[in-house]
């Protein structure tokens, strides 16, 4: 039997899921942290949890690989023997030092992921001052060495933000012109070989370490999505598209950029609408009684553009740009209506948007997230989009990432 396994590396803790050769899930399992979310301490007592779980569930001797996805952007600081330096600094921790953010847009493409105060690029050159920090690694790479017993390699999706070029798959010369003097990580293609196990924590000895990827890829992957044009909305506190595509599309000025794997590319955004703004107006009850009186393919006849403050990022990069909740139907199913078409509108243009700047046309969707749940929500996004809704095989990030091991396998 040919097992592959995927270990999430969270904000609230570790997952696991364990997919056969057919791709169906045979087992998960999953331990919260226990302490300090940014400790490398905490995401190692997790990580003996969550396997010590898997062992009981399933024979992990059967395992012939494994792949690691983390939180997107977050760094940890290395000292010469390769031991951590403190705590690492988290995907959502911005730098308070604008003279970083500076030298790097002084230097750093248009395109680049790693311009601004909450790069990870800016978390690497904050963690340099910090007393015996020689080198840096991203959190999925920190995970995965613990199962090899030494050192792995980067992957291309966890390293984007670091500055890593995914078109020329090298770290770029203009890196050299910014404060960073630390050592980067070698960086190889999610999906490729990267280490083997070292037989620690019951899993076999030799068995594979597949490079992964960040949380946010590995959750598209998980539903099942293949093929160019087929996209993966998050519907979530806010709202955010993947569209699977055959070329990389980067537009800063749109909140654009491309994450690469292997050699498909996942282009899209994120905007501040989303399910936040429907829970500043209704509870989950209200919300789901209210959906069972909205007709979803009639249009409202309302033109919103749902934000809880000004400020957009995608797929209108405004800092700006304001919320369009007016006028209020007395009528809360039709207020509602409104919000989720609003909401709805501004995926589709989203997926527009990335088929202007050379993405392939939308050609299905899957949806995951808690608005997910909402079918009523699901057949209007579906008339909006023009396209029908296709189930997701998996919202598990562990499931997603558990698939890129299986594919190296089959190779």
């Amino acid at each position: 039997m040919t097992l592959a396994l995927g270990i999430d590396v969270g904000t609230g803790g570790i997952r696991t899921a364990v997919l056969n050769e057919a791709g169906m899930t045979v087992a998960e399992t999953e331990a919260a942290h226990d302490g300090d979310r940014r400790a490398p301490t905490t995401w190692h007592r997790a990580l003996q949890s969550a396997l010590a779980q898997l062992a009981e569930v399933i024979d992990v001797g059967e395992i012939d690989a494994v792949s690691v996805d983390g939180t997107s952007g977050t760094v940890l600081g290395l000292d010469r023997e390769g031991a951590p330096v403190g705590t690492a600094l988290m995907y959502n921790d911005a730098v308070d030092d604008p003279a970083i953010s500076a030298a790097i847009a002084a230097v750093a493409p248009r395109e680049s992921a790693a311009h601004g105060a909450s790069s990870a690029l800016a978390r690497a050159i904050a963690l340099q001052s910090r007393v015996g920090v020689t080198h840096i690694v991203h959190q999925a790479d920190w995970v995965a060495s613990l199962l090899a017993g030494h050192p792995v390699p980067s992957d291309e999706s966890n390293a984007l933000k670091t500055g890593y070029d995914p078109v020329q798959r090298c770290w770029p010369e203009w890196i050299r012109q910014t404060p960073l003097r630390l050592t980067l990580p070698e960086v190889v293609p999610a999906g490729a070989e990267a280490a083997v196990c070292s037989g620690d924590f019951s899993l076999p000895e030799g068995a594979a370490i597949v490079a992964g990827v960040t949380d946010g890829c590995a959750s598209f992957l998980a539903t099942g999505a293949a093929l160019p044009g087929e996209g993966v909305t998050a519907l979530g506190t806010t709202l955010t598209i993947k569209l699977l595509s055959d070329r990389p599309v980067f537009a800063p000025e749109y909140g654009i950029y491309s994450h690469r794997i292997g050699d498909r590319w996942l282009a899209g955004g994120a905007s501040n609408t989303g399910g936040g703004v429907l829970a500043g107006f209704f509870d989950a009850d209200t919300l789901a009684s209210l959906s069972g009186r909205i007709d979803p393919m009639r249009d409202s006849g309302l033109d919103y553009y749902p934000l809880s403050k000004p400020g957009e990022r995608f797929p209108v990069n405004d800092p700006d740009h304001p919320p369009r909740l007016s006028p209020r139907p007395e009528d809360d199913a039709m207020f509602l209506h409104g919000l989720l078409e609003g909401i709805g509108r501004i995926e589709a243009m989203g997926y527009g948007r990335l088929a202007e700047l050379g993405a392939p046309e939308l050609t299905s969707i899957r949806t995951v997230g808690g608005g997910s749940r909402n079918e009523v929500w699901t057949r209007m996004r579906g008339r909006l989009l023009g396209v029908s809704p296709a189930p997701a095989a998996s919202t598990s990030a562990a499931a997603g990432v558990a698939r890129l091991a299986l594919e190296h396998l089959s190779r």
